[in-house]
């Protein structure tokens, strides 16, 4: 082996700045970890435009299908066969039915879903008015359940086989079986009835007052929160078992990371996937039981505009409040979509590996 020693006077050759080449790495790597994700997105969006489109099909369906006779139910009995005719015109139910609905569909995507046949009042109007009960309402929920079943999934895990475990485990089962309109007479006769502490119904908009808006809500969110937090709880306590149990978390704590860091920090997030998936597929429930509890409650929301423009045939309401909550359950579960594609390792790993 031969070694080669400067001369004197002479300096080494000059290096290359090492940190260049990593530089250039990781401007190329960002935009593929991107990719992924943005596929995740349009793909999502793709599959939102088409649930909409067919929803709306159906919606429209529903009410071509229905027997009731508007001009008939407007004018009163004693309408004449040509005053009927004469309204069935102004209500455009005298065209084919694909001319109908192309023509709702291209007004509902501006905005205008038409006027209500008894009320003559805007479709659009009346949603916008019982909509934010119904979207103040679910958030709440929604929080609680997070907060709720969260809490208690992580507690379970980290008490894995232990008491609170088992404990969280027999709650979760109990609560599974209840429908909320249970949930919501038991919470109304322990809160209302018997310590009287919250109110039993009616309703406060959130913009009025925040908190008397929160001490009407906290019941009925409560009602349609806990089904959804046990099922959270369950999804959340089997995925940090499991993830608690892998190598990464194991090797971290042997290497001296503290249990709050690999918890909160690793596992938490890895097993934070299937929990979302939970909550996407809960909106839809957490929409779904508005019809019952907001009549428990005597809430002012869509549920109950739906439900009172059926009773007495008002079909252009009934097809937009339809319309509204798809738009809603298919918006919202896009999002919690798009949040776990974000968490996905499988997903960052592809970025990272393009």
């Amino acid at each position: 082996m031969s070694l080669t020693v400067a001369e004197a006077g002479t300096s080494p050759p000059e290096l290359e700045p090492p940190a260049a080449v990593p530089a250039a790495a990781a401007e190329v790597g960002r935009p593929h970890r991107v990719v992924p994700l943005v596929r995740a997105v349009a793909g999502g969006l793709a599959v939102a435009v088409t649930v909409l489109l067919l929803a709306s099909v159906i919606t429209f369906a529903l009410g071509a299908l229905s027997d009731s006779n508007p001009a008939a139910a407007v004018l009163g009995e004693t309408a004449t066969p040509d005053d009927i005719a004469r309204m069935n015109h102004e209500f455009g139910l005298d065209r084919p039915l694909v001319e109908q609905y192309v023509s709702w569909v291209g007004n509902a995507v501006q905005g205008d879903l038409g006027r209500s046949w008894f009320t003559t009042i805007p479709v659009a109007d009346s949603i916008k008015q019982a909509l934010p009960v119904d979207l103040s309402i679910a958030a709440l929920a929604l929080v609680l359940a997070i907060l709720i079943g969260g809490g208690a999934g992580i507690g379970a895990a980290l008490s894995n086989g232990g008491l609170f475990d088992r404990l969280v485990t027999l709650v979760c089962s109990v609560l599974a079986t209840l429908p909320p309109f249970v949930i919501g007479m038991a919470l109304i006769v322990v809160f209302s009835v018997k310590l009287q502490l919250l109110p039993s119904g009616g309703y406060v908009p959130i913009d009025q007052d925040p908190a008397q808006w929160l001490r009407f809500s906290i019941l009925p969110s409560l009602a349609l929160s806990l089904d959804v937090a046990a099922s959270i709880a369950r999804q959340l306590r089997t995925s940090m078992v499991t993830a608690l149990g892998d190598n990464y978390a194991i090797g971290a704590e042997m290497r001296g990371y503290g249990r709050s860091r690999v918890l909160f920090g690793h596992v938490l997030r890895n097993a934070a996937g299937p929990t979302l998936a939970v909550i996407g597929l809960a909106i839809p429930l957490i929409v779904g039981g508005a019809v019952i509890t907001e009549r428990l409650f005597g809430l002012p929301g869509v549920a109950q505009l739906a439900l009172q423009s059926a009773e007495r045939g008002d079909v252009p309401v009934v097809l937009g409040t339809l319309l509204v909550t798809a738009v809603v359950v298919v918006v919202a579960s896009s999002v919690v979509n798009v949040l776990q594609k974000a968490l996905d390792p499988t997903v960052r790993r592809q970025g990272v590996l393009r």
